[in-house]
């Protein structure tokens, strides 16, 4: 089974659970292209990454799941940032660095955000049916959210989508 990136939860809510997120390490490819291939087109670059594709030629565990994401600075636009999670305990130094300049590693601290899972093809409509159902789910809890989204998809696209598991995750407000 494929390993999945940490987190602890905080809270369940009726909607949607409040999470800790664990430090980590993330491959990432910045794709300009509608969410519809946004995916497709950066999934390649991280694959290779983690197959060898890197300066130590280092094969790396691939992770679930698959993150799909708007920065909070553009969101609503065509800009995605897709990335593989690294294995558990990975740190910034351990890790070799890619071959192909479109694949950029970053740390991310601790995170507290929510999440909720649903079932299906995670469609652009799906996708954005679900995640303003989430934000309107916080907003009755009183909870401030980013304006970061993060469509995660744990199955291979091959897998009927009826049968897909993904999660929105949203990172709490951390204010300024």
């Amino acid at each position: 089974m494929t390993k999945q990136q940490e987190f602890t939860v905080l809270q369940t809510y009726k909607d949607f659970e409040l999470r800790e997120y664990l430090p980590c390490v993330i491959a990432e490819v910045k794709v300009s292209a509608p969410y519809s291939t946004a995916t497709s087109a950066a999934f390649s670059s991280l694959f290779k990454y983690i197959s060898q594709g890197n300066k130590s030629s280092q094969k790396i565990a691939m992770t679930a799941p698959v993150i799909a994401a708007q920065r909070a600075d553009k969101p609503n636009t065509d800009e995605w940032y897709v990335s593989f999670v690294m294995p558990a305990g990975s740190s910034f130094a351990d890790m070799p660095d890619p071959n192909d300049s479109r694949v950029t590693l970053r740390e991310l601290g601790a995170q507290t955000c929510i999440a909720t899972s649903f079932r299906g093809k995670a469609t652009e409509e799906l996708s954005a049916k679900k995640t303003a159902q989430l934000r309107a789910a916080a907003v009755k809890e009183n909870i401030a959210l980013s304006d970061e989204t993060r469509i995660c998809r744990f199955d291979p696209p091959v897998k009927p989508g009826f049968l897909q598991y993904n999660e929105i995750v949203i990172p709490i407000y951390a204010g300024k």
